[in-house]
């Protein structure tokens, strides 16, 4: 009796993530989170800042992923505590691979007063990166601003690569003709 007790127990406990999979119905969320306020810290200090209505975690799925259906606020904050924040009205982050894809009317607003407006933007947080292949506008604090059909950047904006670009560029004169100055 006692063996045919310990071998029951022992399948039961193999078992148990099998059962704890056939409980939950196809392809829902293992959990779901509302009024979601997660802030990221490092050495005391908080550098990221997370707000969403609703949270979907499907990590139990072989590909497992995080959903943001009713959109998404995330803040930033560099080493100087200037802050930047991006919004969209949907977005999804992916655990394997670290992409967060932000979608419809994403927005992004530097600590330099720089603005990015996009249908969709991605991010790679491994790499640093930001990119789209969709089309997106991007305002300056002088006033300028540029349209293209796509670009890859750096996070911080120091690298930055577009295509098929039209926009206003503003250019102060006197720095320009300081320069000519100079290098005469």
């Amino acid at each position: 009796m006692a063996i045919i007790f310990v071998i029951t127990f022992f399948s039961c406990e193999g078992n148990y993530k099998n059962v704890k999979q056939l409980s939950l119905k196809d392809n829902a969320p293992l959990a779901i989170g509302k009024e979601i306020n997660l802030k990221y810290t490092d050495s005391g200090k908080v550098i990221t800042n997370l707000i969403a209505p609703v949270l979907h975690d499907y990590s139990n799925f072989d590909f497992p992923y995080q959903e943001f259906p009713e959109g998404v606020e995330v803040r930033f904050w560099n080493e100087k505590k200037e802050k930047s924040t991006v919004t969209s009205n949907y977005a999804i982050r992916y655990d394997n691979t670290g992409i967060v894809d932000l979608r419809d009317n994403v927005v992004l607003v530097t600590h330099d007063s720089l603005v990015l407006r996009a249908d969709q933007l991605y991010w790679d947080q491994k790499n640093k990166w930001v990119f789209t292949n969709k089309p997106y506008q991007i305002e300056f604090k002088d006033g300028s601003y540029n349209d293209g059909a796509w670009f890859d950047s750096s996070q911080d904006f120091t690298t930055f690569l577009s295509r098929k670009n039209a926009g206003v560029q503003l250019i102060d004169t006197k720095k320009e003709e300081e320069n000519a100055q100079e290098n005469i």
